[in-house]
């Protein structure tokens, strides 16, 4: 018996297959869009709308808003543990002694001094400058002392009232805060550091706020502070580098003490450099 069917429906069997689907994709396309065909069509359903389009963007923004805060939060907690483990080296500490490099930059000038730094708890410290020539900066925590060896005047003051740049590098030992002392501490990644590994901070000072516009320390691996370098609001800059720092050798208090040699005139007032 021949199979016959609706009028309206296609013949289901193998007459039916024998037209692709591909073929029969292009032709509804062909009747839906005679002039320009599947491509334009499929184009134009696939282009995203405005909606989308800001949606997308808000997205990106967003994703971007985020990373940046995880990014701060990061550099900000990785700042607090550092600064937290200086704090609590060189609270531990009763002495210390260094060799330093005192490079200072200004008014069209440079100059290079070195020698020997001894700090002892509390506020104690001795600078001790070999070269270009000898000089002494001595504090026995309460009064700060300068001479040059060979001329006839020696210069006192009080701690409390000096504003010198290296009198505040005394109080390491035993007071060392720098979240505290340094507002805005943050990472200066701008700054090379002078040893691979080390990390560098910025900080504005909150004592000699009104010569000091901006302080970097960097600080080692094991919680050193290799360099401190102090900018001054007429542009000059002090920088300290520090090297084969020794904890806790024996330093007697003599050596922070000053007797004036005979003949030598004691002046008060502001200490030179």
């Amino acid at each position: 018996m021949k199979r016959t069917g609706s009028p309206n429906l296609p013949e289901r069997g193998l007459a039916a297959d024998r037209t692709p689907l591909a073929l029969q994709c292009k032709q509804a396309c062909a009747a839906s869009n005679p002039r320009t065909g599947c491509a334009v069509q499929v184009a134009r359903e696939a282009r995203p709308s405005p909606f989308s389009r800001q949606m997308d963007r808000s997205s990106r923004l967003l994703t971007f808003a985020v990373l940046s805060t995880m990014t701060a939060s990061a550099w900000a907690a990785n700042v607090s543990s550092t600064s937290r483990a200086v704090d609590d080296k060189y609270n531990h500490l009763k002495t210390l002694q260094a060799d330093f490099r005192e490079i200072y930059r200004g008014t069209g000038t440079e100059r290079t001094e070195s020698g020997t730094l001894l700090l002892k708890k509390p506020g104690k410290m001795r600078w001790e400058y070999r070269s270009p020539k000898e000089k002494l900066f001595v504090s026995d925590g309460k009064d700060v002392w300068f001479w040059v060896p060979g001329e006839r005047q020696v210069r006192r003051s009080q701690l409390k009232r000096l504003e010198d740049l290296r009198s505040p590098i005394g109080f390491l030992l035993g007071k060392a805060k720098l979240e505290k002392e340094l507002r805005g501490l943050s990472e200066a990644l701008d700054v090379a550091p002078l040893e691979r590994g080390d990390e560098v901070l910025r900080g504005v000072p909150r004592a000699l706020a009104d010569r000091v516009s901006g302080v970097m320390l960097e600080i080692t691996p094991d919680d050193w502070i290799r360099r401190i370098v102090i900018e001054e609001v007429d542009g000059s800059v002090t920088e300290y580098r520090f090297s084969n720092q020794k904890a806790d050798a024996e330093i007697p208090d003599e050596r922070f003490r000053f007797q004036a040699p005979p003949g030598v005139e004691v002046i008060e007032g502001e200490l030179g450099q």
